[in-house]
């Protein structure tokens, strides 16, 4: 059975890679390769992301304005994530809001130029929860 699966990101610039998940998303650092690191496992909330070491990828010109998702993070509460990098100066590039296809969601843009979507499902109209 599938237990976790782990992103694995390239970064051209391993401190800045860790910094920003640390001191913006609030991922903890538990563990780099080599010195300087040229490898890093971070972990929020019992999940893991692997940042690696490696030449720059091929621009893709349309990547923003198509707003092409490197990773979706499916969260408990999207506002309050949202609020939380708020407050920590993240920078978004598409606020909080409602999606035609029943999910709360917001995009940030990392030290690398991934972008990275966090959403939650919203109650459906007829729930308990609406």
């Amino acid at each position: 059975m599938i237990r976790q699966i782990v992103p694995m990101f390239f970064s051209t610039n391993m401190e800045a890679s860790i910094a920003y998940y640390r001191d913006m998303l609030g991922f903890a650092c538990v563990g780099t390769w080599m010195d300087p690191p040229v490898y890093a496992i971070l972990q929020r909330d019992g999940h893991a992301l692997h940042v690696r070491c490696a030449e720059p990828p091929v621009a893709n010109p349309d990547k923003y304005a198509d707003e092409l998702l490197d990773a979706y993070v499916a969260v408990t509460d999207a506002d309050a994530l949202y609020a939380e990098y708020q407050g920590r100066g993240v920078t978004f590039t598409r606020e909080l809001g409602d999606t035609p296809w029943q999910t709360r969601e917001f995009v940030v843009k990392d030290a690398d130029g991934r972008l990275l979507a966090f959403g939650c499902d919203l109650p459906s109209a007829g729930s308990a929860d609406a």
